[in-house]
């Protein structure tokens, strides 16, 4: 099966984590220069405690300006205006902990409300290349956060990324879809 034909079945019908990482391992590296740009994020589903939290607070995707300067959280407000936010603010662990108690409707509310506070232009990440499952490939390291995400490329157009949260689920991984704007 091709890449992005596997990739549709995953969007539409989601994807064990076995799965996910075998399809991410066969996947080509990406170089940090390809990056650069605006890219519309999807989650995958494969069973992630985080699944569900991105898309119900309004999440559009990351703009990558250079290797240095990375907004990883950007978000779509109602009138279509895109505008960033500071991860550093958000409580990443309370949320994992108490995301299936919160109603999505809540969520992308108080994204809306939080916005004044969370709202920032000053870039919050950065690009380098690691050594991820084998390969040498592009990640977007969090300047404050203890979170890698790592991509390998579908095709010119769309990555694949895997969240890698430092002390938390080991044994799984958040994953995603970019799609190059």
């Amino acid at each position: 099966m091709e890449n992005i034909d596997f990739l549709n079945v995953i969007l539409r019908n989601g994807a064990a984590q076995s799965e996910a990482f075998a399809f991410y391992d066969q996947l080509d590296i990406v170089e940090p220069e390809e990056m650069i740009g605006m890219w519309k994020g999807d989650e995958i589903v494969t069973g992630h405690p985080l699944e569900g939290l991105l898309t119900a607070s309004g999440w559009y995707g990351k703009e990558f300006i250079d290797e240095e300067h990375v907004h990883p959280l950007v978000f779509k407000k109602s009138n279509e205006v895109l505008y960033t936010i500071s991860p550093n603010l958000l409580p990443l662990n309370l949320l994992m902990q108490r995301l299936q108690h919160i109603p999505k409707k809540i969520l992308s509310s108080s994204i809306t409300i939080l916005r004044p506070i969370l709202d920032t232009s000053k870039s919050a990440a950065r690009l380098r290349k690691v050594n991820h499952r084998g390969k040498v490939t592009s990640a977007m390291i969090y300047d404050n956060k203890g979170i890698i995400d790592v991509f390998r490329k579908i095709d010119e157009n769309t990555l694949l990324g895997i969240m890698d949260i430092k002390e938390q689920f080991p044994d799984e991984s958040f994953f995603f879809i970019l799609r190059k704007v």
